[in-house]
């Protein structure tokens, strides 16, 4: 008995989707669009870092860290970079933690977080 030679398959075929590059829902100053984010932010900064670190399934005391920030922004391929990241959360906590949660909420709003 002779057998046809056939193609043997060692490898998956694979093909890739290019992630579009994200943004930011608003801006780091953008306080006016959610005031109730903002008073949040500004006088219970530890809530509101607690809700962001429960939206993101992670632990209360991670919420307002660069980590947190960081993850958010590579999960959404948002451009920036650990610095940047970095100087937002150190000179502008409470700005940056309400962006978070801003963002967070219009994501959850339009079914993509």
């Amino acid at each position: 008995l002779a057998m046809a030679s056939q193609a043997v398959i060692t490898a998956q075929p694979q093909f890739s989707v290019a992630r579009q590059p994200g943004q930011w829902q608003t801006g780091l100053l953008d306080c006016c669009s959610d005031c109730g984010v903002c008073l949040c932010g500004t006088f219970c900064f530890l809530c509101l870092s607690c809700q962001v670190a429960g939206d993101m399934n992670e632990c209360c005391l991670c919420g307002s860290t660069v980590a947190m920030r960081t993850l958010y922004r590579t999960r959404y391929n948002i451009p920036g970079s650990i610095l940047g990241d970095f100087c937002s959360m150190w000179w502008c906590s409470p700005c940056a933690l309400c962006q978070l949660k801003r963002d967070i909420k219009q994501r959850r709003e339009m079914g993509i977080f």
